[in-house]
């Protein structure tokens, strides 16, 4: 019996009989989406496993996510490539600039997957980017398709698309049901980025 509050000493692991690498799409209109995998990758570090979060949106403005990686004892690699949110919120950036950054994380995503270094990959918004079309959604099956047999590949963002889908190992939908920012509540450190 263990303590309120701590871990047991002596856990019993289970091990699949045949380990494979799954494709898990995290999409739908709710909060929570990158929130989730980000909770893979703590949890796939606690197995000892080597992760790469690829952000295809995220870097114009500042996500808690960043510093929390950098205090984890993990093996956590994380890129934010993007721009800020595509045509929202008033962000300044063309559109062709912000095609360029996801043509470029696209580029990134391939090194990390060929590297070997990596045993779960995270391409954080990458649904949203194929429906900008940021990114074409030949490039991304493309990915779905060359992915080594052992590696993890989690997509997050709304809007996944059909054959995305149909590709995926899981698929789980997050949906609104209420949200704070439709009370005009701003955004909050900690719980929102």
């Amino acid at each position: 019996m263990t303590k309120r509050g701590t871990l047991p000493d002596v856990i019993d692991r289970l091990e699949p009989k045949e380990r494979r690498g799954l494709i898990v799409v995290i999409t739908g209109n709710g909060k929570g989406k990158t929130t989730s995998a980000l909770g893979m990758a703590v949890r796939a570090c606690g197995h000892g496993l080597r992760v790469c979060i690829i952000q295809f949106m995220k870097g114009d403005l500042y996500a808690g996510e960043w510093d929390g990686i950098k205090l984890l004892d993990c093996a956590i690699e994380l890129h934010a490539t993007g721009k800020g949110f595509c045509g929202i919120q008033g962000n300044p950036y063309p559109w062709a600039e912000h095609r360029a950054n996801a043509q470029d994380a696209i580029d990134l995503v391939h090194e990390k997957m060929n590297s070997g270094g990596f045993d779960l990959l995270i391409l954080d918004e990458i649904n949203n980017a194929v429906q900008l079309r940021l990114v074409d959604l030949e490039q991304l099956l493309a990915i779905l398709r060359a992915k080594p047999p052992l590696m993890h590949l989690i997509l997050t963002g709304r809007d996944a698309h059909p054959e995305v889908v149909e590709l995926a190992d899981t698929v789980s939908e997050v949906n609104e049901i209420k949200h704070a920012y439709r009370k005009d509540i701003e955004p909050q450190p900690g719980i929102d980025y």
